[in-house]
């Protein structure tokens, strides 16, 4: 899975479950900010990825990114979520918890941890 896809999902995952607007992620594999910004209201998550001028959204369990025009898929329960991305053909979980998000990418058999800046 190519970083900025877990970055959108670290995002998407966070607002989902948190319920909180989402204005900026930091990844700890790049050791970088990422301008990426997420919310979700009525089953649907908007969000833009202003690294990439990309927008990214969808009524889940689906998300689409517009700039890779790949879906991936997003689904909840409880303080984890899990799904599939396309582009890869791999498979996620992740952890979320109130400022940090962790997902776990099988395909690469590695955790990749991100912090969260809440609006």
């Amino acid at each position: 899975m190519q970083s900025h896809t877990r970055a959108m999902i670290a995002a998407s995952a966070h607002a989902v479950i948190t319920g909180k607007k989402v204005a900026g992620i930091y990844d700890h594999a790049a050791a970088r900010h990422l301008r990426i910004a997420a919310e979700y209201r009525l089953g649907r998550v908007q969000g833009i990825d202003a690294d990439r001028s990309a927008k990214f959204g969808g009524t889940l369990p689906e998300l689409f990114d517009e700039a890779d025009k790949v879906f991936v898929s997003l689904e909840a329960h409880g303080s984890t979520a899990r799904g599939y991305d396309r582009a890869s053909g791999g498979f996620y979980a992740a952890e979320v918890g109130d400022r940090v998000v962790q997902i776990y990418d099988y395909a690469q058999s590695t955790w990749f941890s991100f912090d969260v800046q809440v609006a």
